[in-house]
């Protein structure tokens, strides 16, 4: 914090004192800035919209799964980028109601998907359910993949 207060101090004093030098490079550095922000926020618009384009739905299936993983993911790539990498955390409500009875502890499982799903791709697989708070059972419930992150390819 200190370091950028005195960055920004010498920036004004040698603009104030040497307004001739001191413009033009602040200018270029001015739209070099404005060049890297415009790019950052095109590439999270661009991840948004493909993110908003997968179909991901979660069941308790315990009984198409292992007995250790019996919730049933199924991805579709509705996309028309490739799925590089994709994370997500899972949440359990019950019907109706919009408070997560997933907890988030340490030990919680990460999850995250296939590499490399091609658009118009589906992927299928059972995971280990996420700790619940007590008194709930899973099969009473509702889940849902939230906090979605993930990477693509044109």
């Amino acid at each position: 914090m200190l370091f950028g207060a005195i960055l920004v101090l010498s920036w004004l004093v040698l603009l104030i004192r040497y307004p001739s030098k001191a413009l033009p490079i602040s200018l270029a550095a001015l739209i070099g800035l404005g060049l890297v922000t415009s790019y950052v926020l095109w590439q999270e618009s661009r991840e948004k919209r493909h993110l908003a384009h997968l179909e991901l739905r979660l069941n308790y299936a315990p009984d198409t799964c292992p007995a250790n993983r019996p919730l049933a993911l199924h991805l579709n790539n509705t996309s028309d980028a490739v799925l590089m990498t994709l994370q997500w955390q899972v949440a359990a409500y019950r019907p109706g109601d919009s408070t997560n009875l997933a907890e988030r502890l340490y030990e919680t499982p990460r999850y995250s998907g296939p590499g490399d799903l091609q658009p118009g791709a589906e992927w299928q697989t059972c995971l280990p359910l996420p700790p619940l708070r007590s008194g709930y059972r899973a099969s009473t419930l509702e889940f849902r993949a939230e906090h979605l992150q993930g990477s693509f390819s044109e």
